[in-house]
């Protein structure tokens, strides 16, 4: 088949080819329009056979125009180059970390709570709201309840936290 008989591109349901500067149509959802995936459809209802399969909860097809000839030449051409690359160092190979202790500055700040878990407790024991902010006093509460539960665990000359250190 020619280059001027195959078209700009193949419509992804029918496999007919889409014309250069001629009218095309693309799914609304971001993963069918992926560099990987490129889903083109030369109808509506070729986009409509897509569907099934596709399992979007609200899409619809968007009208595009192919590129002209030249266009996709030059498009090819620009992909066909090599890409640079930014060399990043590799990551460093995991080490037995020392033991941390509870001061202050030497454990992570981060988030210690599930927050969909924690909303939807909050949620349905009381039918109200949670906002975002409460995340971070909270976790600072389990920390100290950590902490506690800690030193509870070292005065009993032990390594391993245990339910009962935490009361």
């Amino acid at each position: 088949m020619t280059e001027a008989a195959a078209g700009w591109r193949r419509c992804s349901a029918c496999k007919q080819p889409i014309p250069f500067e001629s009218v095309y149509w693309t799914c609304n959802v971001s993963t069918c329009n992926r560099s990987r995936t490129a889903l083109f459809f030369c109808s509506v209802s070729c986009w409509e056979v897509h569907l099934p399969g596709a399992n979007h909860r609200e899409a619809w097809a968007v009208e595009q125009r192919a590129p002209t000839r030249e266009r996709a030449a030059a498009d090819a051409a620009a992909a066909a180059q090599p890409r640079r690359r930014i060399a990043r160092p590799a990551a460093p190979a995991p080490t037995a970390a020392p033991a941390r202790t509870a001061a202050a500055g030497s454990t992570p700040r981060e988030i210690l709570i599930v927050a969909s878990r924690l909303k939807d407790y909050i949620r349905a024991a009381s039918g109200m709201s949670t906002s975002d902010r409460v995340l971070d006093p909270l976790s600072d509460l389990v920390r100290e309840a950590c902490d506690r539960a800690i030193e509870n665990a070292r005065r009993a000359d032990r390594r391993t936290v245990l339910e009962r250190d935490f009361g």
